[in-house]
């Protein structure tokens, strides 16, 4: 062997932090994208059942968003306005009233607190804790809810915990539901320390949740225990936040994940799908008697994102006039599911489970490096997969909402061969 034929470093390794991840599950360099596929740089396709971690629901390069964006940036439309009102985020505020807030009879002030989505829970905790006078937020047991340290102390994963590098205070944890396999009456723990004035809880300002668990490993939370929450933080005084930054923008069906439960949080947070075509943005939602913040009292310099904006009201417009998109995302919900069970049938004996809700889906297994195995195999096959759960043990399915049939069926008939190529090869 020659100095010749061995590669190069490239510049991803040589100048790139070590902090980068996804790029070494996925060790190729992509090129382009459309709908819901990737194409690497030698024109090899990928089908996409990961959608940018959610933030991609409507596929890539989605044409009727690009035409909009296209459009305003060729009229010299604002790019950047701090929270400045321009023509974009009229547009955005008058169409997310219409085709969102309204139909739900939904009462929600709209705030930009920054473009991502830990910016929304940053600004949801300050906002909490500035209504109620008090400190303590309650989260769950698997929760995720962003990598600053405010959404770090909410967050349960030890090891994103582990990197904050300083004590992460002021939050409690409680179990999720079914943490418990049903052997404890739900919120009977959490109830007894709010009513015990020597349970050495502090008396909570909200309680933060997501519906479903997305790097949690798919944990979904059933209707009736949101209920239940929504009914114990009424009693209690504590204000309700739920964090739809994965499960939001009819990721589960409705556009929010939590309305087939009938509930109305006080705070919402949203990100990811908003912008539907992938650009940085998040929203924080309130009730209009929580809005009790001072002019500049929280911001930032992006928080004005002018051609999400764009992107963001494009995607309301096509998608969310009428029921179309949901009854679509809940028939595929079905057929995705039936597949999955199927693959079980067909693995007895090696612990496989399914959940999901809508077009988010896990498949577990006993270990997260069988689930690591399937993800590699099937990235060798060309589908792009990523495995979550608090040892990365449950294979995590998200395809596009706007994905065809013939696409699902191709990912999850890549799937299937995947887990019985690992399943050999653990053999």
């Amino acid at each position: 062997m020659t100095l010749t034929d061995i590669a190069a470093p490239s510049v991803f390794e040589t100048v790139e932090s070590e902090v980068r991840s996804y790029c070494r599950a996925w060790p190729v360099v992509f090129e382009r994208a459309s709908g819901s596929r990737l194409y690497d740089e030698d024109g090899r396709p990928y089908l996409d059942f990961f959608a940018g971690a959610g933030s991609l629901n409507y596929g890539h390069n989605n044409p009727v968003l690009k035409r909009a964006l296209l459009d305003y940036l060729a009229d010299d439309g604002i790019t950047h306005g701090l929270d400045m009102s321009t023509t974009a985020k009229r547009a955005f505020l008058e169409t997310f009233r219409t085709t969102v807030l309204e139909p739900r009879a939904l009462p929600y002030k709209v705030m930009f607190p920054g473009p991502t989505g830990t910016n929304a829970v940053e600004a949801a905790l300050k906002l909490a804790r500035k209504v109620t006078g008090r400190q303590t937020v309650v989260s769950f047991t698997n929760a995720f809810h962003g990598m600053s340290l405010g959404s770090l102390a909410v967050t349960g994963n030890a090891a994103k915990r582990a990197g904050a590098g300083v004590p992460l205070h002021h939050a409690a944890r409680m179990p999720f539901d079914d943490y418990l396999d049903g052997q404890v009456t739900d919120f009977l723990w959490f109830e007894r320390l709010l009513d015990d004035a020597g349970s050495g809880l502090d008396h909570p300002a909200a309680v933060i949740v997501e519906t479903v668990q997305g790097e949690g490993g798919i944990n979904v939370a059933r209707a009736e225990w949101l209920r239940a929450l929504a009914e114990l933080c009424r009693r209690h005084g504590m204000l309700l936040i739920v964090d739809d930054i994965q499960m939001g923008c009819g990721r589960t069906g409705d556009f929010f994940s939590f309305e087939e439960a009938g509930i109305t949080p006080d705070i919402v947070t949203l990100s990811k799908s908003i912008s539907g075509y992938g650009l940085p943005m998040s929203l924080c939602l309130f009730r209009p008697e929580l809005d009790l913040w001072e002019p500049g009292e929280h911001n930032g310099t992006f928080r004005g994102n002018n051609p999400a904006f764009v992107t963001a009201t494009a995607a309301l417009d096509a998608y969310w006039r009428d029921g179309t998109l949901r009854e679509r995302t809940l028939s595929r919900a079905d057929r995705v599911e039936r597949a999955l069970l199927d693959l079980c049938g067909d693995d007895e004996g090696t612990g496989l489970a399914v959940r999901g809700r809508g077009l988010v889906w896990g498949l577990e297994f006993a270990d997260g490096e069988r689930a690591e195995a399937v993800c590699r195999r099937a990235f060798e096959t060309g589908l792009l997969l990523e495995t979550s759960g608090p040892r990365g043990e449950v294979v995590k399915l998200l395809p596009p909402l706007t994905a065809t049939d013939d696409e699902l069926d191709e990912g999850l008939g890549i799937l299937a061969r995947s887990v019985r190529h690992a399943a050999g090869r653990a053999a």
